[in-house]
């Protein structure tokens, strides 16, 4: 018999992430039924629309759920088995700064969100957010498995593991991006008008990647037809150089030079590497339409809570409903193996050979009873070890940066980062992106 789980999601106001997560959550409802299921945010007016919203979705489902919202992550968390942690700190706001901040000063970045001076400032802000949320983890529910979903998903994870006892995965909506590259150039499955993205399931049916590195710097390690075990990597090799000139430029270019295919996609992996803006140009993210379609995106959830429209749930991709479930399967039965699960964030280990023991990385894992425990690999080239060791060392003095308000650490940082070519622009830099959020990081005042 299944044991029922109190699942709370916290961020779950978000116009992006609490209807993605639901989603997830209503697409295997059936293997989740009769647990509680908390929504919080601090925006009472959001996530009041997001209860309704979940309240519709869970009548379609037969009432699967027990479904409770309040803006007291503390009450939500008392004896929680599941944490989803999805809270951002104003986040168009914030981003809209750290891409112009450093265009500003010179810096060639193509996204200003994970990586480069972006990535560093992003940080600074999510990792308190995180550990204040951590340290109510390990007072109200200290056996919990704490989902994080808050970007930069790497840095915040690593100060989780640093600072705190809490057991905590990442987990990355993009984790498939992978396959649907691959699927691309081999043309396994054709694709549904644009909307490729839903058939993701299928690709994976045909073939098994595995993929490592850091979040949303990985690289596809094996290729192999499911059914029969074959290698595709020397086919793959072929076909992309037959692709059109503008497909995964910078990722066909790790590929020649490393020998391995980025699975993150040119855009994320080009946060992390200084010449990126050779191939990416540097227009940085759309942020009147990111605007336009929250705006959509909340005129729909009014909608759905209205009981005019239908909540749409997605029947594939759901990432973070396949590790809830497993955890759920794992707390179930007495196998202590439930699954594997390809590509979430845990501590090294060891995992990849030649990356530090301590560092935050993403690889396939094994889920039981105890956690959620990372699957070894191996080595990678020896290049590309050496870039992601140069990312690494970047998030250790970030985490640093953000939890002692430790200003030296943070201009360290930005001193290792490939984007940066001056002693100068890193300082001024800085203290441009400490100004300008000032309100958000009392840990430097």
């Amino acid at each position: 018999m299944r044991r029922a789980l109190r699942i709370v999601v916290i961020g779950a106001g978000d116009v992006w992430v609490g209807p993605a997560i639901l989603s997830d959550l209503f697409t295997v409802a059936d293997r989740l039924r009769g647990s509680e299921l908390w929504l919080v945010d601090a925006d009472e007016s959001a996530v009041a629309l997001m209860a309704r919203v979940a309240a519709h979705a869970n009548d379609l489902a037969g009432r699967a759920f027990a479904i409770s919202h309040t803006t007291d992550r503390r009450v939500a968390l008392a004896g929680a088995h599941v944490v989803l942690l999805a809270a951002t700190v104003d986040r168009l706001a914030t981003w809209r700064l750290d891409w112009q901040l450093p265009l500003r000063h010179g810096v060639r970045h193509v996204r200003g969100e994970n990586g480069g001076p972006g990535g560093l400032s992003h940080a600074l802000r999510s990792i308190p957010l995180a550990l204040s949320v951590a340290r109510d983890v390990e007072e109200l529910c200290p056996t919990a498995l704490l989902i994080n979903l808050t970007d930069p998903l790497s840095r915040v994870c690593l100060a989780l593991a640093r600072h705190t006892r809490v057991r905590c995965v990442g987990l990355c909506s993009h984790g498939t991006e992978g396959y649907r590259l691959v699927n691309r150039v081999l043309g396994l499955v054709e694709p549904i008008d644009q909307a490729e993205a839903a058939r993701t399931e299928e690709i994976e049916q045909k073939i098994t990647l595995t993929i490592a590195g850091l979040n949303h710097f990985t690289f596809i390690l094996d290729m192999r037809e499911r059914a029969s075990g074959r290698d595709l990597y020397p086919v793959f090799r072929e076909r992309v150089r037959q692709m059109p000139p503008d497909f995964a430029l910078l990722s066909r270019r790790l590929l020649d030079a490393f020998g391995l295919f980025c699975a993150a996609g040119d855009l994320r992996v080009g946060e992390f590497l200084g010449f990126a803006h050779e191939t990416i140009p540097l227009l940085g993210p759309d942020f009147a339409a990111y605007e336009r379609q929250r705006g959509e995106r909340l005129a729909q959830m009014h909608a759905v809570a209205r009981g005019e429209s239908s909540f749409d749930i997605q029947p594939d991709g759901a990432r973070s409903a396949h590790l809830i479930v497993a955890v759920a399967e794992a707390y179930a039965v007495a196998d202590p193996v439930s699954r594997l699960e390809c590509t979430v964030s845990v501590p090294n280990g060891g995992c990849i050979g030649n990356l530090p023991a301590g560092a935050v990385v993403e690889v396939p894992a094994v889920v039981n009873r105890l956690g959620v425990h990372g699957a070894s690999v191996g080595d990678l080239p020896a290049g590309l070890a050496a870039l992601l060791r140069r990312e690494i060392d970047i998030q250790e003095l970030t985490v640093e940066a953000a939890v002692r308000g430790d200003r030296s650490a943070a201009l360290q940082a930005l001193l290792l980062d490939p984007h940066i070519h001056s002693y100068t622009q890193a300082e001024h830099l800085l203290d441009d992106l400490l100004r300008a959020h000032a309100k958000h990081l009392p840990q430097f005042a």
